[in-house]
């Protein structure tokens, strides 16, 4: 698997994990706390989330290059949705080992 992380300054990281996880959590396998989330998209596609103090982490996981940045973007995007008082700026993500 491929993966790639984001770390979001936000004091609202667990907020958004629950609520990210809940969203999903209608069509997808999720499993959650208020400080780790792991969303199962499908076999080869997953997000996980880790709420620290002041920081989000975002985590994706792909079994191809192709599918990376779509995941990348699907994520960000429905984080925006529901963090739309707060300006998260620019996410840029990094390969994880």
């Amino acid at each position: 698997m491929i993966a790639s992380e984001a770390r979001i300054s936000t004091a609202a990281g667990s907020r958004y994990l629950v609520q990210l996880c809940k969203h999903w959590g209608h069509k997808f396998s999720v499993d959650y706390t208020p400080e780790r989330g792991r969303i199962t998209f499908a076999a080869d596609r997953a997000a996980s989330f880790e709420a620290k103090p002041e920081v989000l982490v975002l985590r994706v996981e792909v079994a191809d290059e192709g599918m990376l940045q779509r995941m990348q973007e699907v994520v960000v995007e429905h984080l925006k949705r529901f963090a739309f008082r707060e300006n998260l700026g620019d996410v840029q993500w990094s390969r994880a080992a």
